[in-house]
């Protein structure tokens, strides 16, 4: 049975079927699936639980796993493989983190609108997560598409655009929740990069605003505004009928492209027990000068 797609949302979002994750993908299986995130950006796989090296299998078919910010933290893993990210409110002993832990810190953080490792390069391209462990209410994941953002720009917003480049920084975030301590090696361990504001969708072709919450600032204006033009565009971009909101089941996997879309968590009761498993691939791709010098 090939790959089913039924859209859910207007311009992006599908809900897929007919493939078995917990199984190796054939290739045509792999083809299909990309040519589904070209076109939707989030896909969402209903009833598929999978365990730890079932979920990595999935992954590794789209390319490299990326370690995002593991890089920085020094903290424990609680989980047995590095490449599977504990998007969850549980401490290194297994039980709820207490509010003050810095885990609760990154929960916080992860309700920032924000594509994920765009402070790297080579940046994320897919991200994976699925659903182990959920609250009775809240916990949602939101996106919204960047591509459509573009397109929706007045044109002469589009020609203001087109040039600048944008730092983007993986404390940044951090930073504004207060979370700053942090030494001088993990502060330099993944240093900032620059991007272009505007950037092009190497698969489909489409452009893009590549903005979130790890753009910290544009080189070429004044902090402020920079900062403030940055506002706005997140703004425009993530305007209400823009956003697909999911709602989670237990056995969901939802799968979105880094490159064109933004996501960001809904907020929760922190006393209550949350896991979720996120795999992320890299955007590896040699004919882009920035990503062959990383």
């Amino acid at each position: 049975m090939s790959l089913t797609l039924c859209p859910i949302h207007p311009g992006f979002v599908a809900v897929a079927s007919g493939v078995d994750l917990a199984k190796p993908l054939t290739a045509q299986e792999v083809a299909e699936i990309d040519a589904a995130m070209d076109r939707f950006g989030v896909l969402i796989f209903r009833d598929q639980p999978l365990q730890a090296e079932e979920q990595l299998a999935f992954a590794k078919n789209f390319g490299p796993l990326d370690l995002g910010l593991r890089k920085v933290s020094k903290s424990a893993n609680r989980l047995e493989h590095v490449e599977l990210l504990d998007i969850s409110n549980v401490d290194e002993s297994g039980k709820v983190a207490d509010r003050n832990h810095r885990k609760i810190v990154g929960n916080i953080a992860n309700q920032l609108w924000h594509s994920d490792s765009s402070f790297q390069y080579p940046a994320a391209r897919y991200s994976m997560l699925s659903a182990v462990v959920l609250p009775s209410a809240g916990g949602q994941t939101e996106f919204c598409d960047l591509r459509a953002a573009y397109d929706d720009l007045p044109e002469d917003l589009k020609q203001e655009v087109e040039e600048l480049e944008v730092e983007h920084y993986a404390l940044h975030s951090r930073f504004m929740l207060g979370d700053d301590q942090y030494t001088e090696e993990q502060r330099n361990a993944l240093p900032p990069v620059i991007w272009p504001l505007v950037r092009t969708h190497r698969s489909s072709g489409r452009k893009l605003l590549f903005i979130g919450a790890h753009a910290s600032r544009i080189p070429s204006m004044t902090l402020a505004e920079g900062r403030m033009m940055l506002a706005d565009l997140l703004e425009h971009a993530t305007r209400r009928e823009r956003i697909y909101s999911h709602e989670w089941q237990v056995g969901d996997l939802v799968m979105w492209d880094n490159r064109s879309t933004l996501h960001r968590g809904r907020r929760y009761d922190l006393s209550v027990r949350r896991e979720l498993r996120r795999t992320t691939t890299l955007d590896i791709d040699n004919s882009d000068p920035q990503v062959a010098a990383a």
